[in-house]
């Protein structure tokens, strides 16, 4: 209900409305206890009934309170009053630009280049400290009579993301949370990036994209891309490019080089920095009628700056090695900080850790504590393998004994490079190792499933990470590894990752994963080695590392971030400033592309240099795809979502899906025959669905207190998810017994693998016991269609394959695949079982086929190869499902956006004077 003038909110009496939108009501009101006008904008009223969301919107609020800048209209705090909650903001006096347009139309030209440059100074501010506005638009620019420039409402598209409109979306012009085919788009319309058209990560270049639209608008009178409806406008967006002879003969040339660069598509050819837009504005304001040839003298004189800065030698070997050069920042003096691009010669290209993703997941490359070797992860002629490179020198040359390895980490004294190697190719079993820099035979120290970082510590320990959950450490001469850390299901933890041994050897910096896939609820804690206690310090954020100019350096989203910290205390000690953006960080939130949080970028401690590898997040999608038992692809004419695990309801006429996007997860049913689509789920935490033998409901695993559980739902979609179990596990649903009465579901206990588990609901009561439980991972658990065979995935033996065995047993267990195999589905008919092994490349999958006979015996035959594609492996339950006939394949197929050749990393040099100047510690 809207509130009156005179009611009281706490300390503040409303005066009068100001506006209402998709954010909620907005009020000027009195400030009483310090006799000042403020405006406030009350929160809808579904965040006072949804204590995740309003504890998300707190958290966003604090950072947000934290923008300082005489250009960014402040918010003062999160205040409660009763049941209302309400942002207590700056009360900006003046007309938004919105209103100055429709008034006067186009702006002088000088005048609409000033303003923009205030909007360009409150971007660059806000994007130092790693805070995106989402939502700028001339409607939230205000000019106060003074020509102060004021941008409001700075972050809060993301702070609302969760709350989706009521109302018809094509009546308002803000679309603050608008649930669509394609994903949630934040904005408006008019002035939305492709990529937030199409539902996508939303980085900085999005707030470039959406200044060039406003730049465009003050200078042509009219927006850049327009429509009858959100359906043209958006159209318009992707599709087609603003009209450039509208501009005025007066605008100078580097100005709509500016606009057309700020506009481009392809947000990688985008403007990535404010700072950037600001200068090439100050340029044409302060000569305006040269700024071309201005333009040019600066890139010229860049360029001619580059030989001092390099050092002949250096310079002669980068020509060599056909790499370029660039700085890091046009501001920093070019004889104290250079950058320099380092080819990865004679490897092809750097390795991706994961099978068929092509970007590294893991991290790939490490800078020795002094700086003078560099040593990668790198594919040559289909063999991947470590490479060592001495700076001095321009080729790398392959370290013996690192085959199919990932995750180099040195030791403090630089001798030795540690890292992780599977036993064969596409498995998770691997081991820890070490080899001497020097050359030499590597040597084992530990077997553990795949790494998600590790560090050497002072104290020849090595702290480690892998999927089991908590942390580990194991001597650095060998022996069995000893937990560090255990996960607290209380606290929503999903896996501690990431570490770093601080140099003192007392305490390990590392990464909670707060829930699968959810990284904006991660936290980058420290922890006492000895006593256990543990501090948070950073929360959205993951791979934290410490470097000796007393900094933590960190991602978030793809952006270097630091913060000042102290040491002793173990404190952080400032404000997060912004440092680099795009830097390559693995934070998909999609199952099967690792997901690992890993950032790739390395420091060395005494030198002061950084490597990093470019790349920003990926643009991961997915789309339906049938194939036919050749290979044969067939679109399935869904709209581009990001698609996991298709499942076909008993009588093929449906199929159900999850869909990920950021950290929402949902089960969609697809109606095959009509092309319909439609949400099963709204909990936003619902995944990966199968259908009951009956096709009358669907189970799935829905997050509860950080946990897993299963859930089941009627197939319609009415009715409410009717709870299963209540486990402090993660549980995954795998099979149904062909007579409903038993589920076969995947579990995994808190530091242990996964595990085959039945859930029984015979006589209304379900009750669960362990079917397979072992040191090893046992998953992808199908029932055969006569319900007298089990068929499932097992690591036992080093690597994964698939085996039968009778069901309930006891019985004899056949090994059915020969060379590796998982995802095992049977065909309806019982006399053919379909699984996947690795293809030819890493890039590709088999899918097999084997002849059974089942019965009271099970016979199996010889596996055959019917195709070999893309068909990802989302352990621990299978990708793909098979029609009843089992002529056809349900497959999620990757679309990735087209990325450079991973050939090519960054090195900045005396990278440590850049960073205390950008984030100073007060010392």
């Amino acid at each position: 209900m809207p509130l009156t003038a005179g009611t009281s909110l706490g300390y503040y009496e409303i005066l009068a409305p100001i506006g209402s939108g998709g954010m909620g009501e907005v009020y000027q009101a009195h400030d009483t206890k310090l006799g000042r006008d403020v405006a406030i904008k009350v929160l809808p009223e579904a965040f006072a009934h949804d204590a995740e969301r309003l504890s998300r919107f707190q958290r966003e609020a604090k950072m947000l309170a934290s923008l300082n800048h005489p250009n960014i209209a402040t918010i003062h705090g999160l205040e409660q009053s009763n049941s209302t909650h309400y942002l207590v903001m700056e009360l900006v006096a003046g007309e938004t630009l919105a209103d100055r347009v429709k008034r006067e139309g186009a702006l002088p030209v000088e005048e609409a280049l000033a303003i923009s440059k205030q909007i360009a100074e409150a971007l660059e501010a806000a994007h130092e400290k790693g805070i995106i506005h989402r939502d700028l638009k001339p409607a939230n620019v205000k000019v106060t009579p003074e020509g102060k420039v004021k941008v409001l409402d700075f972050g809060l598209a993301k702070a609302f993301a969760a709350d989706v409109a009521d109302s018809n979306p094509s009546q308002s012009p803000t679309l603050s949370a608008v649930a669509t085919m394609q994903g949630v788009l934040l904005g408006t319309a008019a002035y939305m990036s492709p990529e937030q058209a199409r539902g996508k990560t939303v980085t900085k270049a999005t707030d470039i994209w959406a200044f060039g639209c406003v730049l465009y608008e003050l200078l042509c009178g009219r927006p850049a891309f327009e429509g009858d409806d959100i359906t043209e406008i958006l159209a318009s967006v992707v599709k087609t490019e603003p009209d450039s002879s509208l501009l005025p003969k007066s605008v100078p040339p580097n100005i709509r080089v500016l606009l057309r660069r700020c506009l481009r598509k392809d947000r990688r050819q985008r403007l990535q920095d404010a700072t950037d837009v600001r200068i090439e504005i100050e340029e044409a304001l302060s000569a305006p009628e040269t700024p071309a040839l201005e333009v040019h003298a600066i890139r010229k004189a860049m360029i001619s700056r580059l030989a001092p800065a390099l050092g002949l030698g250096v310079l002669i070997g980068a020509i060599i090695a056909g790499v370029g050069v660039r700085y890091f920042k046009p501001t920093v003096p070019s004889s104290e900080i250079t950058s320099v691009i380092v080819g990865v010669a004679p490897a092809d290209l750097l390795a991706p850790s994961f099978p068929g993703n092509p970007r590294p997941t893991r991290a790939d490359m490490v800078l020795s504590p002094d700086g003078r070797y560099l040593v990668f992860s790198a594919t040559r002629g289909g063999k991947q393998q470590l490479y060592l490179r001495a700076m001095d020198q321009l080729e790398a040359t392959p370290m013996g004994g690192t085959e199919g390895t990932n995750s180099p980490f040195f030791s403090p004294d630089g001798r030795w490079v540690g890292f992780w190697q599977g036993v064969v190719r596409g498995s998770a079993i691997g081991e820890i190792k070490k080899v001497p820099l020097g050359g030499g035979p590597a040597v084992t120290l530990c077997k553990t499933p795949l790494l998600y970082g590790a560090s050497w510590g002072s104290g020849d320990t090595i702290v480690f990470a892998n999927r089991l959950g908590g942390l580990w450490r194991v001597s650095a001469a060998g022996g069995t590894p000893q937990p560090v850390t255990t996960l607290d299901a209380k606290k929503e933890e999903y896996s501690h990752r990431l570490p770093q041994v601080l140099p003192d050897g007392k305490s390990v910096l590392f990464t909670i994963e707060r829930a699968q896939y959810r990284w904006d609820d991660a936290q980058i804690v420290v922890q006492s080695l000895a006593t256990g206690v543990r501090k948070v310090l950073i929360e959205g954020a993951a791979d934290a590392r410490y470097v000796p100019t007393g900094h933590l350096v960190y991602a978030r989203q793809g952006t270097l971030m630091a913060v000042p910290f102290n040491l002793a205390r173990l404190e952080v000690t400032g404000g997060p400033v912004g440092i680099i953006d795009g830097i390559m960080q693995d934070v998909n939130t999609f199952s099967g592309t690792g997901d690992t949080g890993t950032a790739q970028f390395s420091v060395s401690e005494t030198a002061g240099a950084l490597v990093y590898l470019p790349g920003g997040i990926a643009d991961v999608e997915t789309s339906l795809v049938w194939m036919d038992r050749n290979g044969a692809v067939e679109p399935v004419p869904v709209s581009p979502r990001r698609v996991l695990e298709p499942r076909l309801s008993p009588d093929g006429k449906l199929a159900a899906f999850s869909e990920l996007e950021a950290d929402r997860r949902n089960v969609w049913v697809y109606d095959i025959s009509r092309g319909t689509l439609s949400r099963l789920t709204t909990e936003a935490q619902a995944w990966l669905s199968i259908w009951t033998p009956d096709g009358k409901r669907i189970t799935f695993s829905q997050t509860t207190t950080g946990s897993d559980n299963l859930f089941w739902k009627l197939a319609d979609g009415s009715g409410a998810a009717e709870r299963l179990t209540t486990d402090g596990h993660i549980q995954y649903p795998s099979s149904w017994s062909p007579d409903g009465k038993t589920l076969a579901f995947i579990q995994r206990p808190t530091g242990t693998d996964y595990d085959i588990w039945m859930l029984s609901l015979e006589d209304g009561k379900a009750q669960s016991r362990p079917f397979l439980k072992t040191p090893f991972s046992e998953r992808q658990a199908e029932f055969s269609p006569d319900g007298r065979w089990l068929a499932y995935v097992s690591d036992e033996s080093g690597r994964a394959e698939v085996y039968v065995q009778p069901y309930p047993g006891p019985g004899v267990r056949h090994q059915v695949s020969t060379e590796g195999g998982e995802q095992p589905a049977w065909a309806r008919s019982g006399r053919e079982l379909f699984y996947t092994t690795p293809g030819t490349r890493d890039d590709t999958t088999k899918m097999m086929a084997v002849d059974v006979t089942l019965g009271a015996t099970f016979t199996v035959g010889k596996p055959r190869i019917l195709f070999e594609g893309p068909i990802a492996n989302t352990v621990p339950v299978r990708s793909y499902d098979v029609t009843p006939d089992g002529r056809r394949f349900l497959v999620p197929q990757f679309k990735q956006q087209p990325a450079p050749a991973l050939t090519e990393m960054i090195l900045v040099q005396n990278w440590f004077e850049e960073l205390k100047r950008r984030v100073p510690t007060g010392k």
